[in-house]
């Protein structure tokens, strides 16, 4: 039987580890070629690449802070210079500092936006100069937080809604170009960087659980599936849409 993404060139944003590294993984299992980005971590990168040679696939490694259009350019110049082609972008990119109200500082402020809503624009403007006349798919990674109301989480909540706005934006406006455009909203899943539920005697992870219909935090292989959907064929009458991945959690 055919993989699913045989043939395409995917790109994701931030795959050096965690939910990233997990996306690039199930992409390149399907068939996909995967461009692994990263910004600092070339060892965590690496690692990802090896991963999905050792299986069979076929991957490179390419520096970028999509945060930074011109990191951004170079990013998919690469791209497209070693495959000729794109038909997928996962933007997975992103960072969360919880503060409250009063901690809340420009710096913080900018730190989310800059990366999470800038970036994820940026780092559109370049895929769709790339997609060819087939059209392509675009999956962002959204969260939870964007539609939930939890203390503490205002700004990167607020990144996140406007990444749901945006998906929804964009789908309308990439889809003559039969550009789809569609978001996966994880709740909280257990990863290198994300110490609060990856630690299941704290509160955040007992919090979490309690709440969570299906009663457990989140793997990354629990979240990296639906990215696989929406970058295929599976979901080819799908955008503009947001799907929430979260164990039950709303």
């Amino acid at each position: 039987m055919a993989s699913k993404l045989s043939g395409k060139v995917a790109v994701v944003t931030g795959a050096s580890k965690g939910l990233g590294a997990e996306i690039a993984r199930q992409l390149a299992g399907e068939g996909a070629t995967v461009i692994v980005n990263y910004s600092t971590s070339r060892s965590g990168a690496d690692k990802v690449v090896a991963d999905i040679s050792s299986k069979g696939g076929k991957a490179i490694a390419i520096q970028a802070d999509v945060s930074k259009a011109s990191d951004v350019k170079q990013l998919f110049a690469q791209t497209k210079k070693a495959f000729g082609r794109l038909d997928v972008l996962v933007n997975n990119a992103g960072i969360y500092n919880f503060a409250a109200l009063e901690l809340i500082t420009p710096e913080h402020f900018h730190k989310h936006f800059d990366l999470n809503v800038l970036g994820l624009i940026l780092a559109t403007q370049e895929a769709v100069k790339q997609f060819g006349p087939e059209g392509g798919s675009i999956v962002n990674l959204s969260s939870v937080v964007s539609t939930a109301s939890l203390p503490g989480m205002g700004v990167y909540a607020a990144s996140k809604a406007a990444v749901d706005s945006l998906t929804r934006t964009f789908a309308a406006e990439l889809g003559p170009r039969k550009i789809r455009v569609n978001a996966v909203n994880p709740g909280a899943v257990a990863t290198e960087g994300n110490a609060e539920a990856s630690d299941p005697n704290g509160a955040f992870a007992k919090s979490y659980v309690a709440g969570a219909k299906l009663g457990r935090i989140g793997q990354p292989d629990d979240i990296a599936p639906a990215v696989v959907y929406f970058a295929s064929d599976d979901s080819k009458w799908v955008t503009g849409e947001t799907l929430f991945v979260t164990g039950g959690f709303r």
